[in-house]
């Protein structure tokens, strides 16, 4: 038996054939080309099977048109036409064999498609005579004819004898070589029968041919019987069974088992969990589904299943009672059931890495990954580097493979879902699996859910550190504090409130830090006094679908400057002024005061004053521009309280003016009397000037500014706001046609 092997593309198989010696007594075939297909190639002892990703093409050494050296050398030619890319393709081959071991007397072959028994020309007859032989050889010599004739015997009856040639036309095979008769047939024939012995189907054809010369009848009796059992499947085992009974013997002297029409010793197949076992006369072969040399197949019913393939080859060597050795061959493709194959999928998601991992496997080396399901968003495979997340495929050293999905937490396709009540926050992502099983390209679907759970959440908190030049916040980031949102106020920290407000903002992906200058937007100041005073400054974090406060962080730090000035957002001026330069020598800051003179310090020391005053007091100027309005006072002696000579008054070399100025849009109602109401705070000014007249107040020209601060949102305590309010007069910021007049009358009675 020979075996060729080809890539498995899509083949035909044709014999080349040239007349070859055999004996006149036998009939041939003619020469020419014959095409291999099912039924010729079961008649002329070809087996055409795939085999992997190949095709195998099994002859016996005794196949039509093979052309034979005296039963030693055998030569087969043969064409290959294959179809490539729509074009056919042909190829002649020859290939020349000779067995690996000698010739038995007589030898079985149960091939895939046909059954085929050789014995030697000289044989030795047999102890025992059995009935049936003289039955036949009554046969022989009642027949007239001398050409060779056959008769088939069955279970209950034989067959009237026929000529080869007309056995022939019934798929009967029979061939004299140099030193050996061939009998060769499909199965299932008519002549043939099936029964059971110890339970296990058994195909039988028995021919007896013979020829008489004159007197002299020369017959052979040929028995083919062939195990028709088509395996079972066990608890990972593949078992298939045979009869011993078919060829009784009393030993077997070698018994040798492989996989694709290859043998291996005794010590290869226990090592790779072969068991022979026999029961009653019956032969049983158990094979591990997963053994080496075992063919495996994806397919989808519904879900994925898988099936193995062994393609068995077994060899046998038995002796009878008067020492004939006799080869028996069988060549059987045994399959499975339809075994589920689960698809796995495992979470390896870390929480720290905010990011979901899911591990795909272990799917088999004939199935492919082709598109997947986020919450229902369809993404093919391989992802293209615009989305967010990942996928890589991971190859076994057991020829299967796996896919890791990464999917980032904040990745637009995953859901969120948070539970205030329980403080739980929880993602969760669907993900539906697209397979193929190859090459019929056969789609299968694995869903799988997977949620990643964060417990005890709860809004950010800022840490806070003062500063001599402020107060800065630090809040380390969180997976889940995009819930909440940051915010000054009633306003969003974005970068551009930061630049609007003068604020130094740095977020990166691990934290945000926030550095808030003195007297920047935002800040709540007191006890204000020469010494010093507090600063605080808040930030919020408020829910971001209600914006409801939730958490705030606070801080409270100790400031000093030599100078400093607040316009508060309900109109009063707080400054702290260095006066060093404008005082005259002698003096002291105590007799300082504002426009009015009745306006003095609250508080001095050696060269400074504090005041404290309401905008629309002390003799404070107003000025309307196009979108501010302009609180201006002035810190001098008063004339009456000086008391020098000319040459100590030439020692004042500079005025102070101090103003606040206020964006007319933020007014939403002005009070020219006592009450005074502002959305944001005023900026305020601290000029030190000799050229006082050039600064003053006038409707063409406006001051220029020394020290600019922004003083808090917040209103001062009720200790800062007068007791007694007389009734006030209401300008509404839409009437700025009048607003002017009105503020220009104020400021010249209070005057």
């Amino acid at each position: 038996m020979q075996a060729i092997s080809f890539l498995s593309y899509r083949l035909a198989f044709f014999l080349s054939v040239w007349s070859s010696a055999q004996c006149e007594d036998i009939p041939n075939d003619e020469s020419g080309v014959y095409l291999l297909n099912e039924t010729y190639s079961a008649e002329c002892g070809y087996t055409v099977l795939p085999l992997g990703d190949r095709v195998v093409l099994r002859a016996s050494y005794f196949s039509c048109y093979t052309r034979n050296t005296d039963d030693e050398a055998f030569t087969f030619n043969f064409n290959l036409i294959s179809t490539q890319e729509g074009q056919a393709v042909t190829y002649a081959l020859t290939k020349t064999c000779s067995p690996s071991l000698p010739w038995s007397p007589r030898e079985v072959t149960c091939e895939l498609n046909y059954m085929e028994v050789s014995v030697r020309s000289e044989v030795s007859c047999p102890s025992g005579t059995m009935k049936d032989n003289w039955d036949a050889l009554k046969h022989a010599h009642s027949t007239t004819s001398s050409d060779w004739q056959v008769m088939f015997h069955t279970e209950n009856e034989q067959s009237p004898p026929m000529n080869l040639f007309e056995a022939r036309t019934h798929g009967y095979v029979f061939d004299l070589t140099y030193g050996r008769l061939v009998f060769r047939t499909p199965y299932g024939q008519p002549d043939a029968f099936s029964t059971e012995v110890n339970g296990v189907p058994v195909e039988v054809v028995h021919a007896t041919i013979f020829s008489r010369q004159s007197w002299v009848v020369l017959m052979v009796d040929l028995v083919a019987a062939c195990s028709m059992h088509d395996g079972s499947y066990d608890r990972g085992y593949i078992i298939w069974k045979s009869s011993e009974v078919l060829y009784p013997s009393t030993e077997s002297t070698q018994l040798n088992i492989g996989l694709n029409g290859d043998l291996v010793e005794s010590s290869v197949s226990e090592e790779r969990g072969y068991v022979v076992e026999k029961h009653n006369n019956t032969m049983q072969i158990r094979i591990p589904h997963d053994a080496e040399g075992v063919h495996r197949k994806s397919f989808v019913s519904e879900e994925l299943h898988e099936f193995y393939i062994f393609h068995l080859y077994l060899e046998q060597t038995l002796v009878d009672e008067d020492l004939v050795e006799t080869r028996l061959r069988f060549f059987r493709t045994l399959s499975t059931p339809l075994l589920p194959r689960p698809v796995v999928t495992e979470n390896q998601t870390l929480l720290e890495e905010l990011t979901f991992t899911v591990y795909l496997g272990e799917l088999p080396e004939d199935v492919a990954l082709v598109a997947v399901h986020l919450n229902g968003e369809e993404f093919t495979v391989p992802f293209s580097n615009l989305s967010g997340h990942t996928i890589t495929k991971v190859f076994h050293p057991n020829n299967t493979h796996g896919y890791t999905l990464k999917v980032p937490f904040d990745d637009p396709v995953v859901t969120r879902q948070f539970s205030r009540e329980d403080a739980v926050l929880q993602y969760r992502l669907d993900i539906n699996y697209t397979l193929s099983v190859l090459p019929e390209n056969n789609t299968f679907y694995h869903l799988a859910s997977i949620e990643a759970t964060f417990t005890d959440v709860s809004p950010p908190v800022s840490d806070a550190v003062c500063s001599e030049s402020g107060i800065s916040f630090k809040l380390d980031h969180r997976p889940y504090d995009y819930l909440w949102e940051i915010t000054i106020g009633s306003d969003p920290l974005t970068s551009e409130l930061a630049a609007q407000h003068g604020y130094i903002m740095s977020n990166n992906s691990q934290s945000l830090l926030l550095e808030v200058p003195l007297y920047a937007h935002g800040y709540e100041y007191k006890d204000l006094t020469l010494k010093g005073f507090f600063g605080t400054f808040e930030i919020l974090v408020r829910d971001r679908k209600t914006s409801e406060v939730q958490s705030s962080t606070v801080k409270t730090c100790p400031f000093t400057t030599t100078e400093f000035i607040l316009c508060s957002t309900d109109g009063r001026m707080t400054v702290v002024a260095d006066l060093s330069l404008a005082i005259p020598s002698g003096g002291v800051p105590a007799r300082t005061n504002a426009i009015d003179k009745y306006c003095g310090p609250k508080e001095t020391d050696d060269t400074r004053a504090l005041f404290s005053f309401p905008l629309n007091g002390c003799g404070t100027r107003v000025e309307l521009g196009r979108d501010n309005v302009t609180y201006q006072n002035e810190i001098s002696y008063s004339p009456k309280k000086l008391n020098m000579n000319k040459a100590a008054s030439a020692n004042v070399t500079e005025r102070v003016l101090i103003q606040c100025t206020y964006p007319l849009a933020g007014l939403r109602r002005l009070f020219t009397v006592y009450r005074f109401e502002s959305d944001s705070e005023g900026v305020g000014s601290i000029i030190h000037t000799t050229q006082v007249a050039s600064v003053l107040l006038s409707p063409t020209k406006r001051p220029t500014t020394a020290l600019v601060t922004i003083p808090p949102t917040r209103r001062p305590p009720p200790s800062q706001v007068p007791a007694f309010h007389p009734p006030a007069r209401y300008v509404m910021v839409s009437m700025f046609h009048n607003l002017e007049n009105i503020l220009r009358k104020d400021a010249v009675g209070q005057s």
